[in-house]
């Protein structure tokens, strides 16, 4: 057996041990931190462990109940005002001779284009003057603003997958356009757009820049409430509340796997 072949698998070991410590080294730090009751320096692990930290959290007066309603409430406006404007514009890029269509598409990526800081800054400013600063309109609009991107360009790609001969077909049997539009279009782009929901849905409740210089104090989420306190030193009540915002993440990603198919992936950005 030739070393090549000995160290070959060697080295495979050693790469995906790398990968899976990067991947799984800060979510086991951040499961150690949300159930230790001590953890003091130079202890590598926890000397008491317990739930008096996630009790603490979810007292009536800690917030954590009101800024779970605000981030869901926020992140599902956020989906129905961001679909609403991406399914027909997505129809419209996909399947009209729209001059420009490039250039439309590229305004689209804009906002992500540039650091949120400063276009969060600017947004608020002109909030303050409309008098959204501080409500929970301000904030679903702020959220809405780069889940566009996702919803506009995602929609785009489902509906330039949508079987044309079908539509032609149920024109010629009479159909109107809206009724094919209905029963025909928007049924094959669904996995699409359910795909462009999950993914406004998830950018929208982990959105802290936006919500922190147009909602706050008034209007406070999770990202918020994880923000404070791990400026205040309470490792354990942020990494709770990280761990509450991680679990939707994981079970929208596999459902995004699922409908996302490489057919529409295929057609993102064309």
């Amino acid at each position: 057996m030739s070393i090549t072949r000995v160290l070959s698998p060697i080295g495979l070991g050693l790469l995906l041990g790398v990968v899976a410590f990067i991947v799984f080294g800060p979510l086991l730090n951040l499961a150690l931190w949300a159930f230790a009751e001590q953890w003091f320096y130079p202890n590598r692990l926890p000397t008491g462990w317990g739930f008096s930290f996630w009790e603490r959290v979810f007292r009536p007066r800690a917030g954590a109940w009101t800024s779970l309603f605000n981030t869901v409430l926020v992140a599902f406006s956020a989906v129905i005002l961001s679909m609403a404007l991406a399914i027909p514009a997505g129809y419209a890029l996909a399947r009209q001779a729209l001059p420009a269509r490039n250039v439309i598409m590229l305004l689209f990526l804009l906002p992500q284009a540039f650091p949120n800081l400063p276009i969060f800054v600017n947004i608020a400013a002109i909030f303050y003057q409309w008098g959204l600063n501080g409500t929970l309109i301000g904030v679903v609009l702020v959220h809405s603003l780069p889940g566009l991107v996702y919803a506009v360009w995602i929609a785009t790609a489902a509906f330039s997958t949508v079987d044309r001969s079908l539509e032609e077909a149920a024109r010629n049997l009479g159909a109107s356009p809206l009724r094919t539009f209905a029963g025909i279009t928007l049924p094959q782009a669904l996995p699409g757009l359910l795909a462009a929901s999950i993914f406004v849905f998830l950018d929208s409740i982990d959105e802290f820049t936006g919500t922190f210089f147009v909602g706050a104090p008034e209007i406070t989420t999770l990202p918020l409430l994880m923000f404070n306190a791990s400026m205040g030193g309470n490792y354990q009540v942020a990494a709770i509340t990280a761990l509450i915002l991680l679990i939707p993440s994981v079970g929208f990603m596999l459902v995004i796997e699922r409908f996302l198919k490489a057919d529409v992936l295929s057609r993102v950005g064309r």
